[in-house]
């Protein structure tokens, strides 16, 4: 159908809301518009079109004008919206739909776009190297040469209790070569049996989600869970929350079958371990935050495990932020929304660097290495007297060794 006016002519297609709710798997009839998600959105302002208006162009049709719209690369997959919407109505879900659609439908129209133009090199990265960086792939436990001691089985020890699934982050950035460093050396004070695949990890796919080229992440969930199969865990571990995220819903969604291991994310793990009583801790007299990552937070309610483990150290001082849980502020990270507009991430950065400050925390503690990354670039440019940690070596640094 075609309306035309004076200076313009809409196309509205009818098939579109069916396509993109079977895609989302979002019933958009539940929207009644009381823009809860575009007042609590962090991207709004930005956005040409907010989250309530991106669900009312789909129910009207108007694919063209939406598709080929920034607004769906600035979702930032905070999960915010849902958090808010009275019917649980996630925004993140339509976007990720909608990217996958304009990549597929639109790419040559876009393909003069920077950010569009990031996103495919970064898909290639991930299709041609198996990581995010474009790095040697064999290098994947690099981090661990600095150990004074690298852990017995460290890789490929089949039968092993535990796998850890490092991720491409902790595997290739330097800065954060302290979280796995930390949380190898934590499973070994503890007593753990477990081991990594080495080289043979390849991305976890949740970038190739966000990048609008899911159809092409079956390749790698399925070389990853091969990979566990033969080592033979009773469960798989990681740092990196949009690795657990992704394991634990996107992996048994895109096989079609349950996993048949146990997935945990890290904090989980460390909070069950001081349950246990196979942790101890020195004292350590810090005024501490403690920072909610976005897929750890409100797509997967761990918010009571990393503080279980905080408040278990003695002479620790914890304060919440302002905004916390459920409601906590993201830290402008996800959703590759960096490619496309770096001065919004600064600012969502600098907003929860406030609130920390206003803890006057002498640690940030988060449990994400790309939310450790952005809130310590964040803390470098506004010299703020604050460290950010992840939890690991939070944890690590408070061990009682003995020594």
């Amino acid at each position: 159908m075609q309306i035309t006016r004076a200076d313009a002519a809409i196309i509205l297609d009818f098939d579109f809301r069916t396509v993109v709710e079977e895609r989302s798997g979002e019933d958009l009839s539940r929207c009644f518009y009381c823009l809860k998600c575009t007042a609590g959105c962090p991207s709004a302002l930005a956005m040409p079109y907010g989250p309530a208006q991106m669900v009312r162009m789909v129910q009207l049709g108007l694919k063209d004008e939406l598709l080929e719209s920034p607004s769906i690369w600035f979702c930032l997959h905070c999960e915010t919206c849902g958090a808010r919407c009275p019917n649980e109505i996630s925004i993140a879900g339509l976007t990720q739909a909608l990217r996958q659609m304009a990549m597929e439908e639109k790419g040559d129209h876009l393909a003069a776009d920077a950010g569009i133009q990031a996103l495919r090199m970064l898909g290639e990265n991930i299709i041609g190297t198996h990581n995010i960086s474009a790095d040697d792939n064999s290098q994947r436990l690099m981090w661990s040469e600095n150990l004074e001691q690298v852990p017995e089985g460290l890789e490929r020890k089949k039968g092993a209790h535990t796998l850890y699934f490092v991720g491409c982050v902790s595997s290739f950035f330097p800065m954060t070569y302290i979280i796995p460093q930390a949380f190898v050396q934590i499973l070994e004070q503890a007593g753990g049996d477990f081991t990594a695949l080495g080289g043979e990890e390849w991305c976890c796919g949740y970038p190739l989600l966000m990048a609008g080229m899911g159809s092409r992440a079956e390749e790698t969930v399925r070389h990853n869970v091969a990979q566990v199969r033969e080592i033979g865990p009773q469960r798989v571990v990681t740092t990196c929350p949009a690795c657990y995220h992704m394991w634990k819903h996107f992996y048994p969604e895109i096989l079609g079958e349950e996993l048949g291991v146990e997935v945990v994310h890290s904090t989980h793990l460390l909070a069950q371990l001081v349950d246990e009583g196979r942790l101890h801790f020195k004292a350590m007299p810090r005024r501490v935050t403690y920072h909610d990552p976005c897929d750890l937070g409100r797509k997967n309610d761990l918010y009571d495990a990393p503080r279980r483990a905080l408040e278990s150290i003695p002479e620790l001082s914890f304060t919440e932020m302002s905004d916390n849980r459920r409601d906590a502020l993201c830290c402008g990270g996800g959703g590759n929304v960096e490619t496309f507009n770096p001065d919004l991430v600064g600012e969502l950065s600098q907003r929860r660097l406030g609130q920390a400050l206003d803890t006057e925390a002498q640690v940030i503690v988060s449990a994400c290495p790309q939310c450790e990354r952005t809130l310590t670039a964040e803390a470098r440019r506004e010299k703020a007297r604050v460290r950010v940690m992840d939890l690991a070596e939070f944890v690590w640094r408070a061990l009682d060794t003995g020594e």
